[in-house]
């Protein structure tokens, strides 16, 4: 009876062994271990996505010829649109540059745009990650942000040779400063990204919201970067703002935050790369 006790108690003294001599190796050896199984990893993932890009290329190569061309004009006019944005974004940013020199403000850190494909995603109750396929064959540093059409997607976290790991800013360790877009004043709150239930949209919260703040009927206040901490650009978008409650100690408010429902659906981001001394802001898809 005792060898059958022993035996049923075998893995979990060969576990307590393990996990034991685990935490006695050096840091260095950790590190190591690590890394080789993150760089191990990353051709399966992009291997996986590749395989899923071919995929869709011969499901369009079964479409309706009509139904290409018709796709190909609107991203004709979708082009031409663009061409004029951009014309006017250049104006506008001539402009603030003349004002930046003229008040002597200082000027934010410009960044290029990397634009990458997402391989893999991974939810769980502890963080929302996703693995591009970009790393540091492209530039990419640690704490990056990390962007797209809807606004902020999250920041990088991990930086392998070929890939990258995101935060995204619905993971619970992503921490920004934020401001609301209707409070004139534009004091800065702090934002959190927040866990949220399976097949829901994703949330975040806020924190030290002043009490003059509210939420008037009918409006959805937006909740951007505030640029403060040097990490993300100002005027980028985090949410909009859903509920306030005050806090228990009645000297602010605390908020909750409807993120973009997009997130858990990106194909393509865009990564914020500081720009070194004379390097061009350019950047491609891949």
């Amino acid at each position: 009876m005792q060898f059958k006790r022993f035996d049923q108690t075998k893995p979990f003294i060969v576990l307590a062994i393990v996990f034991a001599a685990w935490m006695f190796l050096p840091f260095a050896v950790k590190r190591f271990a690590r890394h080789t199984f993150f760089e191990f990893q990353a051709p399966i993932d992009v291997s996986a996505a590749t395989i899923r890009t071919f995929q869709d290329y011969w499901a369009m190569r079964t479409r309706n010829p009509n139904d290409l061309i018709e796709a190909g004009q609107e991203i004709a006019r979708l082009n031409s649109f663009y061409e004029n944005k951009i014309r006017e974004a250049k104006t506008l940013e001539d402009e603030v540059a003349r004002l930046e020199a003229l008040l002597n403000l200082p000027v934010f850190n410009e960044y290029r745009h990397e634009a990458a494909r997402v391989v893999r995603r991974d939810y769980n109750a502890w963080w929302q990650r996703i693995t591009i396929r970009k790393g540091r064959n492209y530039g990419i540093t640690v704490g990056s942000p990390v962007i797209f059409a809807g606004g902020v997607v999250g920041r990088v976290s991990e930086v392998g040779l070929y890939t990258s790991v995101v935060d995204l800013l619905s993971s619970p360790g992503v921490r920004l400063s934020a401001v609301i877009e209707t409070d004139g004043k534009h004091r800065p709150v702090n934002f959190q990204g927040r866990s949220s239930a399976a097949f829901s949209n994703a949330t975040g919260s806020l924190e030290f919201v002043p009490l003059d703040i509210f939420i008037a009927p009918g409006e959805e206040p937006r909740v951007v970067t505030s640029g403060l901490g040097g990490v993300f650009p100002p005027g980028l978008s985090l949410g909009v703002l859903r509920k306030l409650e005050p806090d228990s100690d009645g000297l602010f408010q605390s908020a909750e935050v409807s993120l973009d429902s997009r997130l858990s659906s990106l194909m393509e981001v865009t990564v914020l790369v500081p720009l070194a001394p004379n390097e061009p802001p350019k950047g491609g898809a891949r």
